[in-house]
């Protein structure tokens, strides 16, 4: 798949890139995908919740009344679960909500979820850059040109660049990331990805291993 290349200002460079049909153009394999997603979400969870049990909530241990002859069931503390203030039953209790996928998995959730992306014409590639200092402006004013503005946008670099990341930091649905770092739920998140000519050969590279 061939993909013309552009310049900050969003005309054409008349070079072109050609896409890796092992990564861009595969069978996509849905189920792979959420499979990876689910594993990116959960990993999102912090597991703090707690909730106190029995043991745990501080009160009086002393039985509340008589065992018998009361008309009413048997009661041995104020801290049972049954009474308002006592502990729960079967509570939420910290954990890890993560789990193991294997790397080739991982592997081809992330090329499917690349090859639905450009089925759907939602990839560009821009020319190599960098901007002289971080200014919003800046970002926004490339954003415009590819006429982007508004939509929820992905731009993977080959190399970290802090003029480009932090000039980006302030405006909503737009993020960016470096190749290495690309993730499936990222690239599905994204309306469109804009790609740099050495972050797709950084990327190709990275699958080609």
């Amino acid at each position: 798949m061939e993909v013309k290349v552009l310049n900050i200002s969003g005309k054409e460079t008349g070079a072109k890139v050609q896409l890796s049909e092992s990564v861009f153009g595969i069978e996509p394999n849905d189920h792979a995908i959420y499979l990876d997603v689910k594993q990116y979400l959960a990993n999102q969870r912090q597991g703090t919740h707690k909730s106190k049990q029995r043991n745990e909530i501080a009160g009086s241990t002393r039985k509340l009344y008589k065992q018998k002859g009361t008309g009413g069931a048997r009661a041995g503390s104020i801290k049972s679960p049954l009474f308002n203030g006592g502990g729960r039953v079967f509570g939420p209790q910290p954990r890890d909500y993560g789990f193991k996928l294997n790397k080739k998995l991982k592997s081809l959730a992330r090329k499917s979820a690349l090859a639905y992306k450009a089925k759907d014409n939602s990839v560009l590639v821009l020319e190599d850059f960098t901007f002289d200092a971080v200014k919003t402006k800046s970002y926004r004013g490339l954003l415009e040109a590819l006429n982007l503005d508004g939509q929820k946008t992905l731009l993977v670099l080959p190399a970290p660049d802090n003029n480009i990341y932090l000039s980006s930091r302030n405006i909503q649905r737009t993020k960016v990331v470096l190749a290495s770092q690309l993730n499936t739920y990222d690239v599905l998140n994204a309306g469109v990805l804009v790609f740099t000519e050495n972050s797709v050969k950084s990327l190709e590279e990275a699958f080609a291993k």
